[in-house]
This record gives structure tokens, C-alpha cells and sequence, in this order.
């Protein structure tokens, strides 16, 4: 059943997905202030049963257009005082809510193709307080209404993305809370990992690092569990095999070399020099701020969408650039790029090791107590 635009015919499973926002994910509570941040009217369904909810736990609704065109158009035109400018607004918002929630909307992922790396290194620069702040202390959560050009990106009629996107979205994450608890006391004894694959063999250690489930509290479509490496301990080689959509492009097959911590070699099919552009970022952008295990149960392949790809049933995502504060490895930087890399049969296969021991292989979790996770 899909939502009747200018009716009052609500699918009930945003009625359900909005409950979870508010009452699971950001937790409303009494007098909370919240901003809706969406990218497109057609987003407004939700956006309704949203402020409903806001209100039913005595809460303080407010909502924000964000038009990604007029956004790269300012971001083009922008000198370091406009950029000053556009620090202070992320201030003010930051200083001003409690808690987010950001509809993103897919219509052009090439928008931002020509804001120049100047721009956006000084840009970055100049927000990484206020945006740590913004993660780490603020309530957020992240999701993707559905649009034609996902539907286009997972080569499905509108109708059938619709539907799909509605059930991954409200998956029954508390469940797979309880579900994840083995292999996060697991991770939390681990030592070195070890990922092979095709093209890939990598070594890093993850000792003393905490391990943090993520289900439904910051991303929807959610389903991980991450760490963070120790910065100067990755070793090897690693080639993603998910097309990853970042500043304006679309990379395939990215493969990055490690030495100590630091990436030394990067390629990828195309756009080479926009690659080594994103590791001269800064300097924690040549390491890594998190690596991730993968296992929603319903997404099984990729559609060029990082907050759904990221969480693929057997997948693994290691991400240079900032790592999160409740996992701090000491990296910091203004990018974080969840590059994915999909293990199952289908894509190639491959396994992972905790201090040797085998606890994935071809996606599929082999240990007893892991299994529930398949």
C-alpha cells in the first residue's frame, strides 16, 4: 500500500517508522527541541506523522527545506566569509536543538561535481568542532525517503523500491539489538583482524577498542556493529567491490595500500586524481576512523547508496577518515568514507579472522554463537 500523497490514507508503515524515530531512535522527551531537516516535499508524509509524535511526547517540532541545488550553488560562489557564515548557522543549530532528524532525498548525486577541493578543505576545517559536537553530543538520526533515483540506482519500478524501502526501514531493531550482543563481547576481546578476499589481505589490531552496535539509533536502514583499529596497526591491502558515491562522483573498485596506519597507494577505475584529492584532505584522511561488520538481514546487494550499502548482509565497511568519539582511536579529519566491501559468494566471496580464528566466511557468520546474525 502506498501513501496517497494529498490524503490522509497514511501507510501505516510510516506511521510505524516515525514512532521508531521519536521514541527509539532520538528518544523525544518533554520540551526537546527538534529540527526536521528534509530535501524534498515529497518526504512530507512522514514528515506529518513526525511532528504528530514530537508533539505526543511534549516536544517542539520544527522543520527545514535543505534544496541541495541552491546549497552547492552557494558552496561554489562561497569565500571564507560566506564560508565564516555558514560555520555559524551549523552553530546556531547545534546550540539551539536537542535533537535531529535529516530526511535525505536522492535527485542528483552529482549536484556538488564542481565545488572546488579548496572550498571544501576550508569548509571542513572550519565545521569539524561544531560537526563533532553535533555527532557525538546531540540525539540525530539519518534515513533516505525513497525516490526515483534510488528506485533508478536499485533497478526497481518506484512502486517495488517503495515497498522495499519501507520494510528494511522497519526492521525489528530491537531484536537485532539482542541479537548482536554475542559478537560485540567477541569483538571486545579481539586483538588482530585479519580480512582476506579477492584482492584483498589486510592485518590490523583492534585490542582494547569498544565495539558499538548500531540498530536503528543513528541510521535507518541500520544494521552494524563498529570499532575502530588502532590508527598506526593497518597493514595491507584492500579493494572495495560497491560503487561509493562521494563528493560529486562515483568510485568503482576503489583499492587502497596500507603501511602503518597510513594509506601509501590508492586507485580506483576512474577519476584517479579526485581520489588522491579526497586523501590530501587532511592528514587523518590517510587512516582509518572505523571498521564495521554488516548484517541487515533484508539488504543483500549494493545500489550505489552508502546508508544502505554499508549495512548489506555480509559486507564490512572501513572507513578512512574521522572515527566516532564512543570509539576513539585519535583519528581525526573532516571526511569519513564508508567504502564497502561485499563478501558474500555472489561478489566474490572472502573471510575474516579474529586472532586467527575463522568468524566469517563468505558473509555468513561460522561460529554457533554468531549464527543467530545470518
Amino acid at each position: 500500500m502506498l501513501v496517497e500523497r494529498n490524503g490522509d490514507n497514511m501507510d501505516k508503515r510510516l506511521v510505524n517508522l516515525s514512532n521508531t524515530i521519536v521514541n527509539y531512535s532520538v528518544k523525544v522527551q518533554e520540551n526537546d527541541r527538534v529540527l526536521i531537516q528534509y530535501e524534498n516535499i515529497e518526504c512530507k508524509p512522514l514528515i506529518k506523522c513526525l511532528i504528530k509524535d514530537i508533539y505526543k511526547n511534549k516536544g517542539i517540532p520544527f522543520v527545514k527545506l535543505i534544496d541541495n541545488e541552491l546549497e552547492t550553488l552557494i558552496k561554489e560562489n562561497a569565500n571564507s566569509k560566506v564560508i565564516d557564515e555558514m560555520v555559524k548557522l551549523k552553530e546556531y543549530e547545534v546550540d539551539n536543538f536537542d535533537c535531529f532528524i535529516r530526511i535525505c532525498y536522492t535527485e542528483n548525486e552529482f549536484e556538488d561535481k564542481d565545488v572546488s577541493i579548496d572550498i571544501r578543505k576550508e569548509l571542513g576545517s572550519k565545521s569539524q568542532k561544531i560537526d563533532d559536537i553535533r555527532i557525538n553530543e546531540r540525539r540525530w538520526v539519518l534515513l533516505n525517503y525513497p525516490s526515483l533515483v534510488d528506485a533508478y540506482k536499485a533497478k526497481m519500478k518506484y512502486d517495488d523500491f517503495y515497498n522495499y524501502s519501507m520494510d528494511v526501514m522497519n526492521v525489528d531493531y530491537k531484536s537485532m539489538n539482542e541479537k548482536i550482543k554475542p559478537l560485540k563481547d567477541l569483538m571486545e576481546k579481539t586483538d588482530k583482524v585479519k580480512i582476506v578476499g579477492p584482492n584483498t589481505d589486510i592485518e590490523f589490531s583492534i585490542k582494547g577498542m569498544k565495539a558499538i552496535p548500531c540498530c536503528g539509533t543513528a541510521n535507518i536502514p541500520d544494521g552494524e556493529l563498529y570499532t575502530a583499529p588502532i590508527k598506526e596497526s593497518v597493514n595491507g591491502v584492500i579493494t572495495y567491490n560497491t560503487p561509493s558515491p562521494y563528493r560529486g562522483n562515483i568510485f568503482n573498485n576503489i583499492r587502497l595500500e596500507f603501511k602503518d596506519g597510513q594509506i601509501v597507494n590508492c586507485s580506483s577505475n576512474e577519476h584517479q586524481e579526485e581520489l588522491k584529492e579526497i586523501f590530501d584532505t587532511d592528514e587523518g584522511a590517510r587512516y582509518i576512523g572505523e571498521f564495521s561488520l554488516g548484517f541487515n538481514p533484508m539488504i543483500t546487494k549494493p545500489m550505489g547508496d552508502i546508508l544502505y550499502d554499508e549495512k548489506i548482509m555480509g559486507s564490512l565497511h572501513f572507513t578512512p577518515g574521522r572515527c566516532y568519539e564512543d570509539c576513539d582511536n585519535g583519528n581525526v579529519s573532516s571526511i569519513h568514507w564508508d567504502l564497502v566491501l561485499i563478501q558474500t559468494k555472489e561478489f566474490g566471496g572472502g573471510e575474516i579472522y579474529f586472532d586467527d580464528v575463522l568468524i566469517r566466511k563468505d558473509g555468513k557468520f561460522v561460529l554457533n554463537e554468531l549464527k543467530d546474525l545470518n
